[in-house]
């Protein structure tokens, strides 16, 4: 019985996500590539494996020599580990402008609560006023 066995890589090529899957089968291997849009969450791609694999059209098999190397489980797990843990974004000014990015908005949300606040405040006091006029009037 020969050994099958499938790859998936996810990328980002401007201006879409693509998935690229991989299947060698009997020393040939075919390719197929889909546009997933958006960013697709884990959960997304391992729905979408479920439901389209079987109809997704693979290119024609070519010829490839599969090197069979024993490889350490504990280091494919780290591996995987690496390339699935959130880096963020690539450079010190990106991660920079979200940070100050961040920082803005907890400060807007301050800002317009305390406005809210002071907004109700002053429609009580409005309302208080309003009572004690009209019992005033009696």
């Amino acid at each position: 019985m020969d050994k099958v066995s499938g790859r998936l890589t996810v990328f980002f090529e401007e201006p879409f996500w693509i998935g690229v899957f991989e299947r060698i089968s009997e020393g040939k291997l075919s390719v197929c590539k889909v546009t997933f849009g958006v960013e697709p969450k884990d959960y997304e791609v391992y729905e979408f494996i479920l439901k389209n694999y079987y109809r997704l059209k693979f290119s024609p098999a070519v010829v490839v020599d599969v090197k069979e190397a024993a490889r350490n489980p504990k280091r494919i797990q780290r591996e995987v580990r690496k390339q699935v843990q959130n880096l963020g974004m690539g450079t010190k000014s990106q991660q920079a402008l979200k940070l100050q990015q961040e920082q803005l908005k907890t400060k807007r949300r301050t800002v317009s609560r305390e406005q809210r606040e002071a907004e109700k405040q002053r429609q009580f006091e409005l309302k208080q006023q309003k009572r004690k006029e009209k019992h005033r009037g009696r």
